[in-house]
């Protein structure tokens, strides 16, 4: 999800690298398999798309953020969506 707002931040510190939809009540990181499909039904509820291609764009998203690279979370290891898919899914969003 976009980050644009203080509360839209882990614990509103806008300095955090998570939403507050990926993190525990405490804090802690949530396990990838409950952020990749968090992710998945925010972008099937935004895009009103397919859940393959959510699962897609997630994907894409999550494997380019710092803290999933070098992690071994095979949730992550499927199809990816392309830069054109997930250029034209962000420009809904924005």
């Amino acid at each position: 999800m976009p980050l644009t707002k203080k509360e839209d931040f882990a614990g509103g510190d806008e300095n955090s690298n998570f939403c507050h939809f990926c993190v525990n009540a405490d804090g802690s990181v949530k396990s990838c398999e409950e952020i990749f499909e968090g992710g998945v039904q925010f972008f099937l509820n935004q895009t009103g798309g397919e859940r393959k291609m959510a699962e897609k764009i997630t994907r894409k998203n999550m494997s380019g953020l710092p803290y999933w690279q070098g992690k071994d979370c095979p949730i992550l290891q499927g199809e990816m969506a392309t830069d054109e898919e997930f250029a034209e899914v962000m420009k809904k969003l924005g």
